[in-house]
């Protein structure tokens, strides 16, 4: 009986953890173009593991969000050099370049560190990024 609680008690700090919002995939057809001069950037993260570690994501230097489990959100920045950080017992850095009207997509994998999940960005072409995001939670940002 034990074990049953402490596994009903874990699902339910795990499921806490993750993004609420509608589905990427119901609202992708509302979402605005790339505005004239600017590129945009999804961050998306799929999964609950780890799902207590939820770091501040920052894009050359300024904080866009979090690492939210099982969400996705963008960004529309002017084109150039990116650098994106993420860190929960050490940074993890990403740099890109991206040109006007282009969009990238950031996904926000999960590894094992020496005593917590880290958060480890990566860029992901469209194809795969779009299959994995229709189904995650678009939170919005602030």
């Amino acid at each position: 009986m034990r074990k049953v609680w402490l596994a009903a008690l874990l699902l339910v700090a795990m499921l806490g953890g993750c993004a609420s919002g509608p589905k990427f995939e119901t609202v992708a057809s509302s979402i605005t173009p790339v505005p004239s001069g600017q590129a945009r950037i999804y961050f998306y993260r799929s999964g609950t593991l780890g799902a207590a570690i939820q770091p501040e994501i920052r894009l050359n230097d300024s904080v866009v969000g979090k690492a939210e489990p099982n969400g996705v959100f963008f960004v529309d920045r002017p084109p150039g050099n990116m650098e994106v950080v993420t860190g929960s017992e050490v940074d993890r850095k990403l740099t890109f370049t991206i040109g006007a009207g282009e969009t990238r997509y950031v996904k926000l994998g999960v590894g094992l560190g020496v005593l917590v999940w880290r958060i480890i960005p990566e860029l992901v072409d469209e194809p795969k990024a779009k299959s994995e995001i229709a189904d995650l939670a678009f939170v919005t940002t602030k």
